[in-house]
C-alpha cells in the first residue's frame, strides 16, 4: 500500500534498522566492549542514555504493549478536532450509561477490551476501583488492534502516531491528567537515530502530520510538546470528519486518515460550509449527511488528497454503510441528549453548552 515501509538508512550513530515486520522497526545496537570492560560503561540496549528522562522508554521493542504516562508523550501533529474530544468529555461527565464510558475506553486503549467491573466513586487514576475484562497478560489479538500507537525517539521520547483525542480527553477529564498511565504499542523504536534522521524517518512513514488547520507546512518544531487541548489548535475539519466515521468511510489504521479527508473538505470545497452552525444539532447532522454522500459517490480510484485515493482513505461503497437515514450509525448520531442514549453529536453540543463552549 502506498503507506507501507520504505527503505531504511542507517543510524549516523552506529546502529542499523532492522525490519520487524511490515511498517515496524527496531534497532540493532552496533558492537561494543563487553560489559565491564576496562575503560568502558555497561551498555544499555545499545545507549549511553541512562541520564534522560525517558529511559524508562529507551529498551521498547516493536510490538510491545509500553506502559507510558499520558505527560510524557510527544504529539505528531499540531491539532485536534475539539469537537471529538468535547463528545469524549461530555459522555464522561454527561453520561447516561450504566457504567462510564471513560473506564471503556480506558481499558480498550489499553488492550483489555472494556471495562468489566467498576466500584462506587471509581476513578480512572486508581487502578485499583476498576477492572477490565481482560487481565494483564490475557490481551488477543483483536484486543491489541485499536490500542494506540508510538514510535520511541531520540532519548527515549515517547512519540505518539494514533490516539492524541483519545489521550487528551484522558488528560482533561478530572480524574486523568498527566500522571494518568496507559499502554501503547510500540511501532518502532527509532532512539538510536540523531534528531535529523529520527525526523527523516517519520516523515518517510508517514507516521507524521505537518499542516495546520488551514492547510499550511508546519515544521517539527512547532509541533506540541505535549497532549491537552491547550496544546494544539482546533481544526473544524477533523470535527466533522470524526462524525461522519461508520457513515461515509470507515477506519482503516492509515494514521492522519482523518486529517486526509478534512484537507479534501477544506480544500476541494465538495460541500458548502457556510451554512454549516456547529453548535445547532439540526444544522451539524445536515452537513454530515451531506458531506458523507459526497465521499461515497466518489470513484474508488479519486485521488482526495497526499495521493491517497477514496479507496485507500477508506470511503464506504454506499451511504450509511447501505441503511436508510433512520437505521444504522446515522441513526445513532442523530438521537438528541433527552434521549436515552444520545448521539455524539449531541454530547458534544451538551458539553458546549454546559461549559459556555458555544
Amino acid at each position: 500500500m502506498r503507506f507501507g515501509s520504505p527503505s531504511r538508512r542507517a543510524s549516523a550513530l552506529g546502529a542499523a534498522l532492522a525490519v520487524v515486520g511490515t511498517g515496524t522497526a527496531a534497532l540493532a545496537p552496533a558492537a561494543g566492549a563487553a560489559p565491564g570492560a576496562p575503560g568502558t560503561r555497561p551498555p544499555f540496549c545499545g545507549h549511553d542514555h541512562r541520564s534522560t528522562p525517558f529511559a524508562r522508554y529507551l529498551c521498547a521493542e516493536p510490538g510491545e504493549l509500553l506502559d507510558v504516562r499520558i505527560g510524557d508523550v510527544h504529539p505528531t501533529q499540531p491539532s485536534l478536532g475539539y469537537d471529538e474530544v468535547y463528545y469524549k468529555l461530555g459522555r464522561y461527565t454527561l453520561g447516561k450509561d450504566a457504567i462510564n464510558k471513560k473506564f471503556d475506553d480506558w481499558c480498550e486503549a489499553d488492550g483489555r477490551t472494556a471495562a468489566a467491573t467498576v466500584s462506587p466513586g471509581a476513578r480512572l487514576d486508581d487502578p485499583s476501583s476498576f477492572t477490565c475484562e481482560l487481565p494483564v497478560g490475557a490481551e488477543t489479538a483483536d484486543s491489541i488492534a485499536p490500542m494506540k500507537t508510538v514510535v520511541v525517539g531520540p532519548g527515549g521520547e515517547p512519540f505518539l502516531t494514533d490516539g492524541h483525542h483519545t489521550l487528551t480527553s484522558f488528560y482533561e477529564t478530572p480524574d486523568g491528567g498527566a500522571g494518568l498511565h496507559v499502554r501503547l504499542r510500540v511501532q518502532a523504536n527509532l532512539s538510536n537515530l540523531p534528531r535529523k534522521a529520527f525526523w527523516d524517518e517519520m516523515k518517510a512513514h508517514k507516521w507524521v502530520y505537518l499542516r495546520d488547520p488551514e492547510g499550511k507546512q508546519v515544521g517539527v518544531n512547532k509541533l506540541p510538546t505535549g497532549v491537552g487541548l491547550a496544546s494544539f489548535t482546533d481544526d473544524r475539519y477533523r470535527s466533522l470528519l470524526y462524525f461522519g466515521r461508520d457513515i461515509g468511510y470507515a477506519q482503516n489504521g492509515l494514521p492522519f486518515q482523518e486529517f486526509y479527508w478534512g484537507s479534501w473538505v477544506r480544500d476541494a470545497e465538495p460541500v458548502d460550509l457556510a451554512d454549516w452552525n456547529p453548535n445547532d444539532l439540526d444544522s451539524y447532522l445536515a452537513t454530515v449527511k451531506s458531506l458523507t454522500e459526497t465521499m461515497t459517490a466518489l470513484p474508488e480510484d479519486a485521488v482526495v488528497d497526499s495521493g491517497f485515493t477514496a479507496a485507500e482513505l477508506g470511503a464506504l461503497e454506499r451511504w450509511n454503510d447501505g441503511s436508510a437515514v433512520n437505521k444504522g450509525e446515522f441513526n445513532k448520531l442523530s438521537k438528541p441528549y433527552s434521549d436515552a442514549k444520545p448521539g455524539k453529536l449531541a454530547y458534544t453540543l451538551e458539553y458546549k453548552r454546559a461549559h459556555g463552549l458555544g
